[in-house]
């Protein structure tokens, strides 16, 4: 089945790029138990939150990151309501001063991705993209050869078209 439902991450960097690079995530999590410790869901939920909902990683990501910076000593963790709850330690605030200039620039390009101007008008654009799926998925394998035909040209022109227009925006 067709499922355009997975657009919810942020437009890339670069053109064919992914939002974090491999490792990017760390610098993230550390900046955010800096500002106040948190547990698991807290980080999940507050990169949704600064992404304008565009990104909500996922908690297999965030929990192995979350222990490996225990493990790597830049994080310590204490069970509170069942929960863990992670507070950077003084090695992670060393690492992350640093590596300040690495931790910013991955800031700033996370603020280039997600910024606030536009978030949105980009986000009411991927819920029509999603939408635009759903209906796709639920009409396709019902229409006739030549509607099918007709549904791939306007979806190709479109496509065309939005190339065109972001390849002027963005040279």
């Amino acid at each position: 089945m067709f499922n355009m439902n997975r657009w919810h991450r942020p437009p890339p960097r670069h053109h064919g790029e992914r939002p974090f690079q491999k490792g990017d995530l760390k610098y993230i999590i550390l900046d955010l138990i800096q500002e106040k410790p948190s547990y698991g869901y807290d980080i999940i939920r507050a990169l949704e939150e600064r992404s304008g909902g565009l990104y909500t990683p996922s908690p297999g990501a965030v929990y192995p990151t979350l222990q490996m910076l225990e493990e790597m000593g830049y994080l310590s963790a204490t069970n509170q309501d069942e929960k863990r709850v992670y507070t950077i330690t003084d090695e992670g605030r060393r690492f992350l001063t640093e590596n300040r200039n690495f931790a910013d620039q991955i800031k700033k390009q996370l603020r280039h991705c997600w910024n606030p101007e536009n978030i949105g008008d980009v986000t009411e654009t991927m819920a029509e993209f999603g939408n635009l799926g759903r209906l796709i998925d639920q009409r396709i394998q019902h229409l006739d050869p030549e509607k099918n035909r007709k549904i791939r040209e306007i979806i190709s022109r479109a496509y065309r078209e939005i190339e065109e227009t972001t390849d002027r925006e963005n040279p």
